[in-house]
């Protein structure tokens, strides 16, 4: 069984009749993915409000704007493929992770990533991570480099790359919180 909700289903990147995949005036594209998850709220919360998460990466000191965000050196992954074939690209980032927020049925943390070297050829990802009702979801915008041609291109090519690196994150924050249980 697929672990990744709505595997199946889920519409192309710029499916016009679905919310998601949509592209913005900002040339931003939408992204959602889900996995379903259930552990204790509270537990997940302590651990992504800790000082240090060695699982995501070297904690990074930098003036912030918001109180309790935090800031990371981390490495995204591309697998190439499914999973099993072993082929991945890695690529350096700084993922900014707020404070747990309270939402219905759970919390929600401020997330956001991109390039710290050669920023411009890189997409940048603006979002929230959420623990819901059961459900760990990751959403947001990414934006394409190269403003339109990169609209362009991203509809074509590299929105699969975009989406199966945000599914290696979640991944990565699913296996962290499924060790609660």
């Amino acid at each position: 069984m697929d672990e990744w909700a709505g595997a199946e289903s889920w519409p192309a990147v710029y499916d016009e009749d679905a919310p998601r995949g949509s592209v913005t005036d900002q040339a931003a594209v939408h992204l959602r993915l889900a996995r379903p998850l259930s552990v204790d709220r509270e537990h997940a919360r302590e651990l992504l409000a800790a000082p240090e998460i060695p699982w995501l990466g070297s904690r990074v000191d930098y003036a912030v704007g918001d109180a309790g965000n935090r800031r990371f050196e981390t490495n995204l992954r591309l697998p190439l493929r499914d999973t099993a074939s072993g082929m991945v690209l890695h690529k350096a980032a700084y993922l900014d992770l707020g404070p747990a927020e309270p939402a219905p049925g759970g919390y929600v943390w401020a997330i956001g990533w991109r390039s710290p070297t050669l920023a411009p050829l890189f997409p940048v990802f603006a979002g929230h991570l959420a623990l819901e009702d059961g459900e760990l979801v990751l959403e947001g915008y990414y934006a394409p480099p190269g403003g339109e041609l990169g609209i362009i291109v991203d509809r074509m090519l590299l929105n699969v790359a975009a989406r199966r690196t945000a599914q290696s994150l979640l991944a990565t924050f699913w296996d962290a919180l499924a060790s609660l249980r």
